[in-house]
């Protein structure tokens, strides 16, 4: 069982990757992206798996709420950011799929 400053230690690291994760996705560093974002999900596996269930209360909530909104405004930063290359990168792929029922139907040129 994690300590309550345990818990906030790694929910500020979460937030701080997270923010890595925007400089990331700004860059188009979509590896570096990938990495840091792996990261925070191994963070998230100890606290399901070691965060007290009693909750927090006084300065500690308070804490642990704003690291939470710093983290849920990153994510939708990375959203923004990510959003017209994932719309990119399905047109991409789905004129490949074409390309490919055509060379299948009619044979290559």
């Amino acid at each position: 069982m994690m300590t309550m400053q345990a818990v906030l230690s790694t929910y500020a690291a979460m937030a701080e990757l997270t923010e890595q994760m925007v400089q990331a996705a700004e860059r188009s560093d979509w590896d570096n992206l990938v990495r840091l974002e792996q990261r925070v999900a191994a963070h998230v596996q100890v606290l399901r798996a070691q965060e007290p269930q009693q909750p927090m209360s006084g300065a500690e909530r308070e804490r642990k709420i704003e690291l939470i909104r710093q983290m849920l405004n990153a994510d939708r930063q990375i959203r923004d950011l990510t959003m017209p290359w994932m719309a990119q990168l399905s047109k991409l792929i789905n004129a490949t799929g074409t390309e490919r029922r055509v060379v299948n139907a009619y044979g290559s040129v």
